[in-house]
């Protein structure tokens, strides 16, 4: 692969319009601010990342973690796009100098596609239909469609919901440039690779488009049937600003919850640097009374320095990512210091954070709602003429294809509604379905 072909201002559904700018924001820029400005990112502020919302205490919801996650994107894509120009001049009139905002607006992009009540949410639509009721469907749909169904993914459903033409939307979804839709994909292939990870990058219905924007881009084929590709070189950066944030912004939320005492979410911290720069941190803090605001100067501290290694670590293994043999995440690459740091932080997360009493009760609670929610709109798809059935669908946005003659393209259909509910309007709609709430009068 090489950066001339692999950064394209290409917009996917507008390839045969040229329109005139008459503005200073280049493409990538739009992008983003497009982002900003839609509906699905609005709604992330209503569901959860991985404490329970609302509460006394702010905690990170998705939206706060997308716009943190794409702050950091944007720095470590701008100190690659440097160091990559002074090792490659040749590519001084080449869009590298865009890589940060290519980065950040994909950054702002990644979460679009989860659905209401972090992982449990994705994990309910699964297992409905690996274990519950949805296991009577199989022998309606091809092996393909069961796929995806049975390994639904977040990241699939966000490349879906940026390209598809849902009802009453241009063409080409929201129309983002070609760079930034691959940038997004972390798993460059089809559902039947899953695996036991559950791990892919676009549903049957989405395949055309992402061959269409790979094979425009240069990305490297690895296999015909199923579809896979080499990832997109940016997709690293991507993984790493998440993989930045979430690991440190769950322990400085764990910390306001009092899950973390202060002096160990402080050692975790600390942990990062060598005797020396530890010592000038602990004397900086010393100036600082406010405990909180003590953990998040370490917390920015750690984050600088993880994208400094994440830069360092993107452009020292840059032949071995173009030519798609490099493996594993950036995070895992960097220097042995941080790495066992960055270590601790994620085997004490896994222990103390994902498995605390407040974690578990939002993916209990989650997990029932969709599950729900799925069983009556699956069944109302399946028997529209019903009077029920009939109910339910009438209250489906009509920019969905609920009404669709294929089966498959009903239950996406439900997906598509479902994944898009902010948390509280899941639960609102629960109840009302079970009769514990009615509309205000």
């Amino acid at each position: 692969m090489n950066w001339n072909t692999l950064l394209s201002a290409k917009r996917f559904g507008l390839e045969q319009i040229h329109v005139l700018r008459e503005e200073h924001r280049s493409e990538f820029q739009r992008d983003y601010d497009r982002l900003v400005f839609s509906a699905p990112f609005r709604r992330l502020q209503n569901k959860t990342q991985v404490f329970p919302l609302p509460g006394s205490i702010f905690v990170h919801n998705r939206l706060t973690h997308s716009l943190e996650v794409s702050c950091v994107g944007r720095s470590l894509g701008n100190d690659v796009a440097k160091a990559l120009l002074e090792k490659h001049p040749e590519l001084k009139d080449s869009f590298v100098s865009e890589i940060g905002a290519i980065v950040s607006a994909a950054c702002l992009a990644h979460d679009l596609g989860n659905p209401p009540f972090g992982h449990s949410g994705e994990r309910a639509i699964s297992t409905y239909f690996s274990e519950g009721k949805g296991l009577a469907l199989k022998k309606e749909l091809t092996d393909a469609q069961w796929e995806d169904l049975t390994h639904f993914e977040g990241n699939a459903n966000a490349f879906r919901l940026l390209t598809h033409q849902f009802l009453g939307r241009r063409k080409g979804g929201f129309v983002l440039t070609y760079s930034t839709l691959a940038s997004i994909v972390k798993y460059p292939f089809s559902s039947s690779l899953a695996g036991n990870k559950s791990k892919f990058g676009f549903f049957t219905t989405e395949e055309e488009s992402f061959r269409r924007i790979a094979e425009e881009l240069g990305m490297l084929k690895l296999n015909d049937s199923p579809l896979k590709y080499a990832r997109h070189p940016l997709v690293y950066l991507v993984e790493a600003a998440d993989d930045i944030c979430y690991q440190l912004m769950d322990l400085e939320d764990a910390h306001k919850l009092k899950i973390l005492t202060t002096q160990e979410t402080k050692e975790l911290l600390l942990a990062f640097f060598s005797e020396e720069r530890r010592a000038h941190r602990l004397e900086t803090l010393e100036m600082v009374e406010d405990v909180n605001e003590q953990i998040a100067y370490l917390r920015s501290s750690v984050i600088g320095e993880l994208v400094n290694e994440c830069g360092k670590a993107f452009v020292k293994h840059e032949e071995a990512i173009l030519n798609g043999t490099f493996e594993g995440a950036l995070i895992k690459h960097i220097s042995p210091l941080p790495a066992q740091a960055y270590k601790a932080c994620a085997t004490l997360s896994l222990q103390k954070i994902y498995r605390s009493r407040d974690v578990l009760d939002i993916e209990l609670a989650g997990f029932r709602i969709i599950s729900t929610l799925l069983e009556l709109m699956i069944d109302a798809v399946r028997s529209p003429e019903k009077t029920y059935s009939r109910l339910l669908i009438d209250r489906v946005s009509g920019q969905y294809n609920i009404n669709a003659p294929a089966l498959y393209e009903r239950i996406q259909a439900v997906l598509d509604y479902i994944s898009g509910m902010t948390d509280v309007f899941a639960l609102d709609l629960y109840r009302k379905i079970n009769g514990n709430s009615l509309p205000a009068v």
